[in-house]
């Protein structure tokens, strides 16, 4: 995702969609890749389905997450705030409950991608990492 992190928040708001999109997406497929593998669907075509359910639902919540994210931004006039990720995640997450049809699971997903999206955006401000040798 090295390309949603460049340039300011709050503009391109459809070409970071679209690159969220497809992260979205890929995760998807991989996500169906391993339930497929998992859980064995009894013929070609439910696999088919079980692979084309996880992605479009994944590349939705991407989609939701950037339009959001980028939305957010330009109408708080605040662009570099950690809350527009927050309100991201949490539509994301708003997305998958009613993609579930339970208030438990959307409310769960809408804190729990809310959370984990601001923490991503502080420490992409402050170079926090998460891999490689310390910096002394």
């Amino acid at each position: 995702m090295a390309g949603y992190w460049d340039g300011p928040e709050g503009e391109q708001c459809p070409q970071r969609t679209w690159l969220a999109t497809r992260v979205g997406a890929a995760a998807g497929l991989v996500g169906a890749a391993y339930r497929i593998i998992l859980l064995r669907p009894g013929s070609a075509l439910a696999a088919l389905q079980t692979a084309a359910a996880d992605s479009v639902t994944m590349a939705t919540l991407g989609a939701v997450f950037g339009l959001s994210t980028c939305l957010s931004a330009q109408v708080r006039e605040e662009p570099e705030d950690p809350l527009n990720y927050f309100i991201g995640g949490c539509a994301s997450g708003a997305v998958l409950g009613a993609r579930a049809h339970s208030y438990l699971t959307g409310t769960t997903a809408c804190l729990g991608f809310g959370i984990t999206a601001a923490l991503m955006k502080i420490g992409n401000k402050e170079g926090w990492r998460l891999t490689g040798p310390p910096k002394l």
